[in-house]
């Protein structure tokens, strides 16, 4: 590493709103990286708890950390926050929920020294702390779960439609304008659909371990799959051609499952069929995953599995009629969300 570097090599963004439990063993995550020529900046949307003090005093004791305040709350805005300030080289993203072990950062830059890959991310391992949260964390890791989304589960290297927190040259993020900011979720998937659309490919790395607290409770898990299912739609509308037929299991389970009720007296044979059959395969998804648990949160994992099909799958429709019904996706405005976000290269 070359000592007289006058900017550094990392760029860090950690958006963060109300972390107050888990944001200190974030940075410190960070902190600790072998990799030392960083920058670190803390994009705070907004918290209502002690974020940003716990922030402050981390930046008082290590100069690279630098706190930003996002009074709009979200996190794309957050993150094109970030990129303004940003002067690394490489942008590397942390949720303020996650810790990364001491040699991640440095690993998947050397992943992109042949120049292959447009971005590169790890894999997701949820922890879960309650009884729900445990029995949460096992369904997220299981492929009944989350489908096809790999990072949760996978132990195969491979080339992917989305990486999660990727890892990303700072030049190709601003050349695509950063994050869509009119998201409200699902702006990390919408991101790599136009990475990919300008054709560049995305490395999975399921070596590159991120710890990431998952929800602790039911009700939680059904608001944050129901905002998922939300945000699909909306990436859905602007881009059609991200959407995959993988995607639209949920949404067409909740349209079965509504229909089959509604129709129940004129055809209660088929709203039983399609009631047992999905419970049937809660049921085998659940026993399969009993070994990743233990004790009361085993009683959780049917209830896990349900919520997080039936809430994206509600979100997706929620999402999608209010979309409709508001009128098409405005294009974004000059200087606005997905333009150029200015700062220093």
């Amino acid at each position: 590493m070359d000592a007289d570097r006058k900017t550094p090599l990392v760029t860090v963004i950690v958006p963060a709103r109300n972390e107050e439990t888990h944001i200190e063993e974030t940075l410190r995550s960070i902190c600790a990286q072998d990799l030392r020529d960083l920058e670190i900046i803390v994009v705070d949307g907004s918290s209502e708890d002690q974020t940003p003090l716990l922030v402050q005093r981390h930046a008082e004791r290590d100069g690279r950390i630098r706190l930003v305040t996002n009074e709009r709350g979200s996190i794309p805005t957050s993150l094109n926050m970030g990129l303004k300030h940003a002067t690394g080289r490489w942008l590397v993203r942390v949720d303020a929920h996650s810790t990364i072990p001491n040699d991640y950062i440095r690993r998947a830059i050397a992943l992109h020294e042949d120049g292959t890959w447009g971005g590169v991310g790890g894999r997701k391992d949820a922890i879960g702390r309650t009884d729900a949260g445990k029995a949460i964390a096992a369904a997220l890791a299981s492929p009944f779960g989350v489908g096809r989304s790999l990072y949760h589960y996978s132990e195969e290297r491979a080339e992917v439609d989305h990486v999660p927190f990727g890892i990303y040259p700072v030049d190709l993020v601003r050349e695509l304008g950063g994050w869509d900011e009119r998201l409200e979720a699902n702006e990390d998937y919408e991101f790599d659909f136009r990475v990919r659309e300008r054709g560049h490919r995305l490395l999975f790395d399921p070596s590159l371990k991120i710890a990431w607290h998952s929800k602790q409770s039911i009700t939680e898990l059904f608001r944050q799959y129901r905002r998922y299912g939300n945000g699909k739609a909306a990436v859905a509308l602007i881009h059609p051609a991200s959407l995959r037929p993988r995607h639209l299991g949920p949404p067409l389970l909740v349209a079965v499952l509504a229909l089959s009720s509604v129709a129940r007296r004129r055809g209660p044979r088929l709203a039983v069929l399609t009631g047992s059959s999905y419970l049937l395969a809660v049921s085998l998804a659940s026993i399969s995953s009993l070994e990743k648990v233990d004790g009361k949160a085993r009683m959780f994992l049917p209830l896990a599995f349900a919520t997080m099909h039936l809430a994206w799958g509600f979100g997706f429709w929620e999402g999608l009629f209010h979309q409709l019904t508001q009128g098409p996706i405005d294009p974004p405005t000059k200087g606005s969300a997905v333009q150029r976000p200015g700062g220093p290269r």
